[in-house]
């Protein structure tokens, strides 16, 4: 999944679950900045 791509699904996943950016954070146990990241396509998780 290219950057864009994967910051636009992150993002309107968390938005439909009613989700702001530090709830998300705390639930998957990563930092705010990482959720920003990952929404404006600057970094992306890990494939495993």
């Amino acid at each position: 999944m290219d950057n864009v791509r994967f910051a636009q699904t992150i993002k309107n996943a968390r938005l439909k679950k009613g989700y702001t950016q530090s709830q998300l954070a705390d639930l998957l146990k990563v930092s705010n900045k990482t959720i920003s990241k990952w929404e404006t396509g600057v970094s992306q998780t890990k494939r495993y």
